[in-house]
Protein backbone atom coordinates (compact mmCIF):
# COMPACT_ATOMS: atom_id res chain seq x y z
CA UNK A 1 0.00 0.00 0.00
CA UNK A 2 0.87 3.16 -0.77
CA UNK A 3 2.84 5.57 1.76
CA UNK A 4 1.33 8.84 3.34
CA UNK A 5 4.01 11.09 3.54
CA UNK A 6 2.56 13.78 5.77
CA UNK A 7 5.32 16.49 5.97
CA UNK A 8 7.09 17.65 2.93
CA UNK A 9 10.58 17.38 1.77
CA UNK A 10 13.37 14.98 3.03
CA UNK A 11 15.91 17.79 2.84
CA UNK A 12 16.39 20.66 5.56
CA UNK A 13 17.09 23.87 4.35
CA UNK A 14 19.35 24.42 1.12
CA UNK A 15 21.81 26.62 2.93
CA UNK A 16 22.65 23.54 5.50
CA UNK A 17 23.04 20.73 3.02
CA UNK A 18 21.63 18.46 6.08
CA UNK A 19 19.35 15.39 5.37
CA UNK A 20 16.73 15.75 7.38
CA UNK A 21 15.74 12.64 9.73
CA UNK A 22 12.88 11.15 9.23
CA UNK A 23 11.00 8.76 11.72
CA UNK A 24 9.15 5.99 9.66
CA UNK A 25 6.00 4.28 11.68
CA UNK A 26 3.49 1.61 10.51
CA UNK A 27 -0.06 2.25 11.42
CA UNK A 28 -3.46 1.24 11.66
CA UNK A 29 -6.23 3.33 9.35
CA UNK A 30 -8.06 3.93 12.55
CA UNK A 31 -9.72 7.54 13.49
CA UNK A 32 -6.60 8.08 16.42
CA UNK A 33 -4.36 8.06 13.44
CA UNK A 34 -5.45 10.51 11.47
CA UNK A 35 -5.78 12.84 14.63
CA UNK A 36 -2.08 12.25 15.33
CA UNK A 37 -1.15 13.38 11.09
CA UNK A 38 -3.10 16.48 11.63
CA UNK A 39 -1.02 17.54 14.18
CA UNK A 40 2.63 16.29 12.95
CA UNK A 41 3.14 19.62 11.26
CA UNK A 42 4.32 20.94 15.00
CA UNK A 43 6.26 17.96 15.56
CA UNK A 44 8.05 18.99 12.16
CA UNK A 45 8.16 22.75 13.52
CA UNK A 46 9.21 22.06 16.73
CA UNK A 47 11.71 19.16 16.17
CA UNK A 48 12.93 19.44 12.24
CA UNK A 49 11.78 16.14 12.31
CA UNK A 50 9.80 14.52 9.39
CA UNK A 51 7.24 12.09 10.35
CA UNK A 52 6.72 8.71 7.39
CA UNK A 53 3.55 7.30 8.59
CA UNK A 54 2.57 4.32 6.76
CA UNK A 55 -1.45 3.64 7.48
CA UNK A 56 -2.34 0.16 6.70
CA UNK A 57 -5.40 -2.21 7.46
CA UNK A 58 -5.27 -3.96 10.85
CA UNK A 59 -5.39 -7.66 8.98
CA UNK A 60 -2.10 -6.91 7.31
CA UNK A 61 0.30 -5.40 9.93
CA UNK A 62 1.11 -8.20 11.55
CA UNK A 63 2.78 -10.03 8.68
CA UNK A 64 4.36 -6.70 7.51
CA UNK A 65 5.67 -5.85 10.92
CA UNK A 66 7.81 -9.28 11.37
CA UNK A 67 10.12 -9.22 8.88
CA UNK A 68 11.30 -5.89 10.09
CA UNK A 69 11.56 -6.55 13.45
CA UNK A 70 13.99 -9.30 12.67
CA UNK A 71 16.33 -7.35 9.77
CA UNK A 72 19.36 -6.24 12.20
CA UNK A 73 18.06 -2.06 10.83
CA UNK A 74 13.87 -2.01 9.69
CA UNK A 75 12.31 0.07 7.93
CA UNK A 76 10.15 1.37 10.89
CA UNK A 77 12.13 3.84 13.61
CA UNK A 78 8.96 3.61 15.90
CA UNK A 79 6.24 1.25 15.62
CA UNK A 80 2.70 0.66 17.44
CA UNK A 81 1.99 -2.63 19.10
CA UNK A 82 -1.31 -4.16 19.46
CA UNK A 83 -1.97 -6.11 23.01
CA UNK A 84 -2.06 -8.50 21.17
CA UNK A 85 1.03 -8.89 20.18
CA UNK A 86 2.65 -7.85 23.55
CA UNK A 87 3.99 -11.08 24.41
CA UNK A 88 5.38 -12.14 21.41
CA UNK A 89 7.08 -8.82 20.60
CA UNK A 90 9.09 -8.88 24.20
CA UNK A 91 10.01 -12.40 24.73
CA UNK A 92 11.12 -12.40 21.31
CA UNK A 93 13.45 -9.91 22.09
CA UNK A 94 12.61 -7.22 19.36
CA UNK A 95 11.63 -4.13 21.59
CA UNK A 96 13.76 -2.09 23.06
CA UNK A 97 13.34 -1.38 27.05
CA UNK A 98 12.59 2.38 27.57
CA UNK A 99 13.24 2.64 31.17
CA UNK A 100 16.32 4.49 31.20
CA UNK A 101 15.03 6.91 28.18
CA UNK A 102 12.06 7.36 30.94
CA UNK A 103 14.45 7.94 33.48
CA UNK A 104 17.29 9.94 31.69
CA UNK A 105 14.42 12.72 30.41
CA UNK A 106 12.23 12.59 33.81
CA UNK A 107 8.86 11.11 31.84
CA UNK A 108 6.30 10.82 34.12
CA UNK A 109 4.12 7.56 33.46
CA UNK A 110 2.38 7.44 36.81
CA UNK A 111 -0.23 9.52 34.17
CA UNK A 112 -1.26 6.43 32.53
CA UNK A 113 -4.58 4.88 33.34
CA UNK A 114 -2.72 1.31 35.57
CA UNK A 115 -4.92 -1.32 33.34
CA UNK A 116 -3.46 0.20 29.84
CA UNK A 117 0.09 0.47 31.27
CA UNK A 118 -0.45 -2.95 32.61
CA UNK A 119 -1.27 -3.77 29.01
CA UNK A 120 0.49 -2.22 26.60
CA UNK A 121 3.32 -0.50 29.05
CA UNK A 122 5.05 -2.97 31.11
CA UNK A 123 5.85 -6.18 31.09
CA UNK A 124 7.38 -8.36 34.09
CA UNK A 125 8.26 -4.75 35.68
CA UNK A 126 10.04 -3.48 32.58
CA UNK A 127 8.62 -0.55 30.22
CA UNK A 128 8.87 -1.57 26.48
CA UNK A 129 5.90 0.59 25.74
CA UNK A 130 4.05 4.05 26.37
CA UNK A 131 0.11 3.47 25.74
CA UNK A 132 -1.19 5.17 22.71
CA UNK A 133 -5.19 4.61 22.44
CA UNK A 134 -7.41 2.55 24.22
CA UNK A 135 -9.83 0.78 22.46
CA UNK A 136 -12.10 -0.91 25.13
CA UNK A 137 -15.14 -2.00 24.40
CA UNK A 138 -18.92 -0.97 25.84
CA UNK A 139 -22.60 -0.90 24.30
CA UNK A 140 -22.68 2.29 21.69
CA UNK A 141 -27.25 3.07 21.31
CA UNK A 142 -29.40 5.23 20.73
CA UNK A 143 -30.06 7.03 23.36
CA UNK A 144 -32.68 9.39 21.56
CA UNK A 145 -34.87 6.05 21.44
CA UNK A 146 -34.04 4.96 25.22
CA UNK A 147 -35.27 8.66 26.27
CA UNK A 148 -38.39 8.50 23.73
CA UNK A 149 -41.39 8.44 26.52
CA UNK A 150 -43.36 6.56 24.06
CA UNK A 151 -40.63 4.07 24.16
CA UNK A 152 -40.04 4.14 28.05
CA UNK A 153 -44.19 3.55 28.21
CA UNK A 154 -44.00 0.64 25.56
CA UNK A 155 -41.08 -0.88 27.54
CA UNK A 156 -42.39 -1.04 30.69
CA UNK A 157 -45.73 -1.91 30.08
CA UNK A 158 -43.89 -5.45 28.20
CA UNK A 159 -41.21 -6.45 30.08
CA UNK A 160 -42.27 -4.33 34.25
CA UNK A 161 -38.81 -2.99 34.16
CA UNK A 162 -37.21 0.56 33.29
CA UNK A 163 -35.54 1.42 29.69
CA UNK A 164 -32.23 2.96 30.85
CA UNK A 165 -28.93 2.24 30.59
CA UNK A 166 -28.78 -1.65 31.75
CA UNK A 167 -26.81 -3.00 34.63
CA UNK A 168 -27.42 -6.52 33.98
CA UNK A 169 -26.98 -8.47 30.21
CA UNK A 170 -30.08 -9.81 30.69
CA UNK A 171 -31.46 -6.90 30.91
CA UNK A 172 -29.67 -5.14 27.77
CA UNK A 173 -30.84 -8.64 26.03
CA UNK A 174 -34.46 -7.14 26.23
CA UNK A 175 -33.58 -4.04 24.58
CA UNK A 176 -32.34 -5.60 22.30
CA UNK A 177 -35.42 -7.87 21.26
CA UNK A 178 -37.42 -4.78 21.74
CA UNK A 179 -35.68 -2.58 19.45
CA UNK A 180 -35.87 -5.16 16.46
CA UNK A 181 -38.73 -4.18 14.46
CA UNK A 182 -40.59 -4.97 11.32
CA UNK A 183 -40.81 -1.63 9.93
CA UNK A 184 -42.05 -1.66 6.81
CA UNK A 185 -44.73 -4.88 7.00
CA UNK A 186 -42.76 -7.06 4.97
CA UNK A 187 -42.76 -9.87 7.99
CA UNK A 188 -38.75 -9.25 7.70
CA UNK A 189 -36.70 -7.18 10.79
CA UNK A 190 -35.64 -4.26 9.26
CA UNK A 191 -34.45 -1.74 12.42
CA UNK A 192 -32.30 -3.77 14.20
CA UNK A 193 -31.57 -4.41 17.87
CA UNK A 194 -28.02 -4.99 17.48
CA UNK A 195 -25.46 -5.53 15.13
CA UNK A 196 -22.67 -8.00 15.40
CA UNK A 197 -19.53 -8.58 14.04
CA UNK A 198 -19.44 -12.31 13.07
CA UNK A 199 -16.09 -12.73 10.89
CA UNK A 200 -13.55 -15.22 11.72
CA UNK A 201 -10.67 -14.26 13.73
CA UNK A 202 -10.13 -10.74 15.32
CA UNK A 203 -13.93 -9.61 14.73
CA UNK A 204 -15.85 -12.38 16.47
CA UNK A 205 -12.93 -12.73 19.17
CA UNK A 206 -12.70 -9.03 20.34
CA UNK A 207 -17.06 -8.69 20.33
CA UNK A 208 -17.78 -12.63 21.46
CA UNK A 209 -15.71 -11.53 24.65
CA UNK A 210 -18.17 -9.41 25.51
CA UNK A 211 -21.37 -12.18 26.00
CA UNK A 212 -18.66 -14.23 27.49
CA UNK A 213 -17.96 -11.86 30.49
CA UNK A 214 -21.22 -10.55 30.21
CA UNK A 215 -22.47 -14.19 31.03
CA UNK A 216 -19.69 -14.52 34.11
CA UNK A 217 -17.12 -16.50 31.87
CA UNK A 218 -13.67 -16.41 32.00
CA UNK A 219 -11.21 -17.29 29.10
CA UNK A 220 -8.54 -19.47 32.07
CA UNK A 221 -8.56 -20.17 35.71
CA UNK A 222 -5.02 -19.03 37.12
CA UNK A 223 -2.97 -22.12 36.09
CA UNK A 224 -4.22 -20.75 32.58
CA UNK A 225 -6.26 -23.96 32.20
CA UNK A 226 -9.23 -22.87 29.55
CA UNK A 227 -12.47 -22.05 31.27
CA UNK A 228 -14.49 -20.24 28.42
CA UNK A 229 -15.90 -23.67 26.95
CA UNK A 230 -18.34 -23.43 30.04
CA UNK A 231 -21.86 -23.39 30.86
CA UNK A 232 -21.55 -19.10 30.31
CA UNK A 233 -19.01 -19.93 27.37
CA UNK A 234 -22.62 -21.75 25.83
CA UNK A 235 -24.67 -19.36 26.86
CA UNK A 236 -22.36 -16.71 25.38
CA UNK A 237 -22.26 -18.11 21.91
CA UNK A 238 -26.16 -19.12 22.37
CA UNK A 239 -26.89 -15.25 22.73
CA UNK A 240 -24.78 -14.09 19.97
CA UNK A 241 -26.22 -16.61 17.68
CA UNK A 242 -29.59 -15.29 18.16
CA UNK A 243 -28.90 -12.02 18.08
CA UNK A 244 -27.50 -12.77 14.67
CA UNK A 245 -30.72 -14.62 13.67
CA UNK A 246 -33.28 -12.52 14.84
CA UNK A 247 -31.99 -9.05 15.72
CA UNK A 248 -29.41 -8.02 13.33
CA UNK A 249 -28.91 -8.03 9.74
CA UNK A 250 -28.33 -10.59 6.96
CA UNK A 251 -25.10 -11.33 6.51
CA UNK A 252 -23.37 -10.22 10.04
CA UNK A 253 -21.80 -13.14 10.56
CA UNK A 254 -19.32 -12.22 8.02
CA UNK A 255 -19.04 -8.40 9.21
CA UNK A 256 -16.21 -6.85 10.82
CA UNK A 257 -16.78 -3.78 12.68
CA UNK A 258 -16.73 -1.33 9.55
CA UNK A 259 -19.70 -3.19 8.52
CA UNK A 260 -21.20 -3.16 11.51
CA UNK A 261 -20.81 0.50 12.14
CA UNK A 262 -22.11 0.98 8.24
CA UNK A 263 -24.95 -0.26 9.41
CA UNK A 264 -25.43 1.46 13.05
CA UNK A 265 -24.46 4.64 11.41
CA UNK A 266 -26.88 4.62 8.40
CA UNK A 267 -29.80 4.61 11.54
CA UNK A 268 -30.29 1.15 11.06
CA UNK A 269 -30.02 -0.27 14.60
CA UNK A 270 -30.58 0.34 18.14
CA UNK A 271 -27.21 -0.99 19.76
CA UNK A 272 -23.98 -2.59 19.28
CA UNK A 273 -21.45 -4.04 21.22
CA UNK A 274 -17.75 -2.39 19.73
CA UNK A 275 -14.59 0.00 20.55
CA UNK A 276 -15.19 3.11 22.26
CA UNK A 277 -13.26 4.87 19.52
CA UNK A 278 -16.23 4.15 17.57
CA UNK A 279 -18.54 6.79 18.91
CA UNK A 280 -16.93 9.93 17.89
CA UNK A 281 -17.34 9.06 14.19
CA UNK A 282 -21.01 9.00 14.85
CA UNK A 283 -21.25 12.78 15.30
CA UNK A 284 -19.42 13.38 12.20
CA UNK A 285 -21.73 14.90 9.54
CA UNK A 286 -20.38 14.09 6.83
CA UNK A 287 -20.62 10.06 7.47
CA UNK A 288 -23.21 9.63 9.94
CA UNK A 289 -27.50 9.65 9.75
CA UNK A 290 -27.43 9.36 13.89
CA UNK A 291 -25.90 12.72 14.74
CA UNK A 292 -26.50 13.71 18.50
CA UNK A 293 -28.13 10.61 18.98
CA UNK A 294 -25.52 7.81 19.92
CA UNK A 295 -23.84 7.28 23.18
CA UNK A 296 -22.34 4.85 25.04
CA UNK A 297 -22.63 2.39 28.12
CA UNK A 298 -20.66 -0.45 30.15
CA UNK A 299 -21.26 -3.48 29.07
CA UNK A 300 -22.87 -5.49 32.43
CA UNK A 301 -19.35 -7.23 34.47
CA UNK A 302 -16.91 -5.16 31.94
CA UNK A 303 -16.07 -5.02 28.33
CA UNK A 304 -13.11 -6.29 26.78
CA UNK A 305 -9.82 -3.87 27.37
CA UNK A 306 -8.08 -3.17 24.59
CA UNK A 307 -5.32 -0.70 23.65
CA UNK A 308 -1.91 -0.01 21.05
CA UNK A 309 1.73 1.12 22.54
CA UNK A 310 4.53 3.14 21.46
CA UNK A 311 7.64 1.26 20.59
CA UNK A 312 11.18 1.44 19.50
CA UNK A 313 12.09 -1.69 17.60
CA UNK A 314 15.73 -3.00 18.87
CA UNK A 315 15.84 -2.66 14.19
CA UNK A 316 14.74 0.85 14.51
CA UNK A 317 17.68 2.97 12.50
CA UNK A 318 17.11 6.09 14.33
CA UNK A 319 16.25 5.70 18.45
CA UNK A 320 16.35 9.35 19.40
CA UNK A 321 14.45 10.54 16.67
CA UNK A 322 11.31 8.02 17.61
CA UNK A 323 11.83 8.95 21.50
CA UNK A 324 11.72 12.49 20.25
CA UNK A 325 8.78 11.45 18.55
CA UNK A 326 6.74 9.66 21.20
CA UNK A 327 8.23 11.93 24.03
CA UNK A 328 5.99 15.08 21.61
CA UNK A 329 2.98 12.31 20.54
CA UNK A 330 2.39 11.71 24.40
CA UNK A 331 3.33 15.24 26.29
CA UNK A 332 0.38 16.57 28.01
CA UNK A 333 -0.20 19.52 25.28
CA UNK A 334 -0.57 17.17 22.34
CA UNK A 335 -3.08 14.51 24.67
CA UNK A 336 -5.25 16.80 25.05
CA UNK A 337 -5.57 18.16 20.87
CA UNK A 338 -5.55 14.35 20.27
CA UNK A 339 -8.77 13.76 22.79
CA UNK A 340 -10.39 17.24 21.91
CA UNK A 341 -10.11 15.95 18.28
CA UNK A 342 -12.20 12.43 19.38
CA UNK A 343 -9.45 10.73 20.54
CA UNK A 344 -9.22 7.52 22.93
CA UNK A 345 -6.81 8.84 25.49
CA UNK A 346 -4.49 6.30 28.05
CA UNK A 347 -3.39 9.47 30.43
CA UNK A 348 -6.24 9.24 32.98
CA UNK A 349 -5.86 13.15 34.14
CA UNK A 350 -7.24 14.11 30.40
CA UNK A 351 -10.64 12.57 31.16
CA UNK A 352 -11.33 15.13 33.68
CA UNK A 353 -9.72 17.67 32.18
CA UNK A 354 -12.31 20.84 32.29
CA UNK A 355 -11.61 21.94 28.66
CA UNK A 356 -12.15 18.31 27.21
CA UNK A 357 -15.46 17.76 29.43
CA UNK A 358 -17.17 20.65 27.73
CA UNK A 359 -16.51 19.16 24.72
CA UNK A 360 -17.16 15.44 25.25
CA UNK A 361 -19.50 15.54 28.55
CA UNK A 362 -19.27 11.55 28.06
CA UNK A 363 -15.96 11.13 29.03
CA UNK A 364 -16.51 9.98 32.61
CA UNK A 365 -18.30 7.14 31.08
CA UNK A 366 -15.28 5.98 28.46
CA UNK A 367 -13.02 6.57 32.20
CA UNK A 368 -15.42 4.02 33.55
CA UNK A 369 -15.23 1.79 30.74
CA UNK A 370 -11.40 1.41 30.78
CA UNK A 371 -11.17 1.17 34.51
CA UNK A 372 -13.65 -1.90 34.47
CA UNK A 373 -12.55 -3.85 31.04
CA UNK A 374 -11.37 -7.14 31.35
CA UNK A 375 -8.45 -8.86 29.91
CA UNK A 376 -8.10 -11.40 27.19
CA UNK A 377 -5.13 -13.92 26.83
CA UNK A 378 -1.96 -12.50 26.44
CA UNK A 379 0.58 -14.67 25.85
CA UNK A 380 3.06 -15.19 23.48
CA UNK A 381 0.85 -17.21 20.53
CA UNK A 382 -2.30 -15.34 21.11
CA UNK A 383 -2.43 -14.49 17.86
CA UNK A 384 -2.53 -18.23 16.75
CA UNK A 385 -5.17 -18.56 19.64
CA UNK A 386 -7.38 -16.23 18.06
CA UNK A 387 -7.29 -17.89 14.60
CA UNK A 388 -8.49 -20.69 16.77
CA UNK A 389 -10.84 -19.38 18.24
CA UNK A 390 -12.55 -17.18 15.86
CA UNK A 391 -12.38 -20.20 13.46
CA UNK A 392 -14.79 -22.01 15.84
CA UNK A 393 -17.03 -19.63 17.28
CA UNK A 394 -17.67 -18.24 13.94
CA UNK A 395 -18.87 -22.26 12.94
CA UNK A 396 -20.71 -22.43 16.12
CA UNK A 397 -22.90 -19.20 15.25
CA UNK A 398 -23.47 -20.15 11.85
CA UNK A 399 -24.92 -23.59 12.88
CA UNK A 400 -22.12 -25.64 11.42
CA UNK A 401 -21.30 -26.78 14.92
CA UNK A 402 -22.81 -27.06 17.80
CA UNK A 403 -21.51 -24.88 20.57
CA UNK A 404 -19.81 -27.09 23.40
CA UNK A 405 -18.00 -28.98 20.63
CA UNK A 406 -16.78 -26.06 18.87
CA UNK A 407 -15.61 -24.10 22.39
CA UNK A 408 -13.73 -27.62 23.21
CA UNK A 409 -12.01 -27.70 20.17
CA UNK A 410 -11.21 -24.17 20.34
CA UNK A 411 -9.95 -24.65 24.79
CA UNK A 412 -7.77 -27.31 23.47
CA UNK A 413 -6.25 -25.33 21.14
CA UNK A 414 -5.60 -22.80 23.87
CA UNK A 415 -4.09 -25.57 26.14
CA UNK A 416 -1.71 -26.72 24.08
CA UNK A 417 -0.60 -22.79 23.32
CA UNK A 418 -0.43 -22.27 27.02
CA UNK A 419 1.37 -25.23 27.86
CA UNK A 420 4.13 -24.86 24.77
CA UNK A 421 4.32 -20.71 26.52
CA UNK A 422 5.11 -22.13 29.57
CA UNK A 423 2.28 -21.06 31.25
CA UNK A 424 -0.32 -24.18 31.95
CA UNK A 425 0.30 -25.40 34.96
CA UNK A 426 -1.50 -29.38 35.16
Amino acid sequence: MKRLLLTAGFVLAATTGVQAQTVHILMETVPDTKYIQDLLPEFKAATGIDVDIEAISYIDMHSKLVPQLTAPTGSYEAIVVDFYWVAEFTKAGWLMPLDDLIKRDNVDTSVYVPSLMNLVGKVNGTTYMLPFYNYSMGIIYRKDMMNDPKEQAAFKAKYGIDLKVPTTWDEYQKQVEFFSRDTDGDGKIDFYGTVNQGQRGDCICMQWSNYLYANGGQYHDKNWKATFNSDAGIKAIEDYKNDIAKHGPTGAESYCFDEASSVFGQGKAYSFVTFNVLLAGFDDPSSSQVVGKADIEPNPIGGLNGGWGWAIPKSSGDKEAAWKFIKWVESKETIKKRTLAGGAPTQAWVFDDPDVLAKRPNMPMLKQLVETAQEFPTFTYTVDFVEALGRELNLAVTGQKDAKTALDLAADEFNKLAKKDGLLKE
